[in-house]
């Protein structure tokens, strides 16, 4: 069961991650990045051949693309689908930024705390459709057949990432509490 406490601490560590990029202008800068880069790709996850027809004919589609699908996403799920959509990135983004710094400052070893993101990585990709990285592996039939159009693997995902972050905290603290010995 959790505790008040616990609660407390694991809403501290995930304001302390998601606050981590903006203490530097290189981590404000590279949130931003890997924001826009998620956002670009899901997007286009929407409707992939569409995406790969129009861009096969030339990058100069790239701007018309981004709109259209963007419009599309807003007239099919409304707010809450395009919402959805810029959260995830945005939570990509402050993740990935957190995993860098503490792969810069700790070393391999301290991916341990992140790498349950995975998961919602994977299931949560494309969150207009639901199928993610998933559905580029071969199983969008399978989250086709989800109740409510797989919007409750979104917000799985969403869930994950929210979790995983406050457990990690900030990338320069340790997350767990030391005892002082006497």
């Amino acid at each position: 069961m959790l505790s008040r406490n616990s609660i407390r601490e694991h809403l501290m560590n995930l304001s302390a991650a998601v606050w981590y990029p903006f203490e530097t202008w290189r981590g404000t800068i590279g949130l931003l990045v890997v924001t826009f880069v998620t956002y670009v790709l899901l997007i286009l996850s929407t409707m992939p051949e569409f995406s790969l027809q129009m861009l096969g004919d030339g990058l100069h589609w790239f701007e018309y693309v981004l709109v259209s699908l963007t419009e599309t996403v807003y007239r099919t799920d409304g707010w809450t689908g395009l919402g959805t959509i810029v959260l995830y990135a945005l939570l990509s983004g402050v993740a990935i930024v957190n995993a860098a710094a503490q792969l810069r400052i700790v070393g391999l070893s301290s991916l341990t705390d992140l790498s349950g993101v995975l998961p919602g990585l994977l299931a949560s990709g494309c969150a207009s459709c639901g199928a993610g990285l998933l559905g580029f592996l071969g199983f969008a039939g399978g989250l086709a057949l989800l109740p409510y159009d797989g919007a409750l693997l979104r917000v799985g995902g969403l869930a994950l990432l929210v979790f995983f972050l406050g457990r990690a905290g900030h990338p320069e603290q340790c997350a767990i509490p030391t005892e002082v010995s006497r």
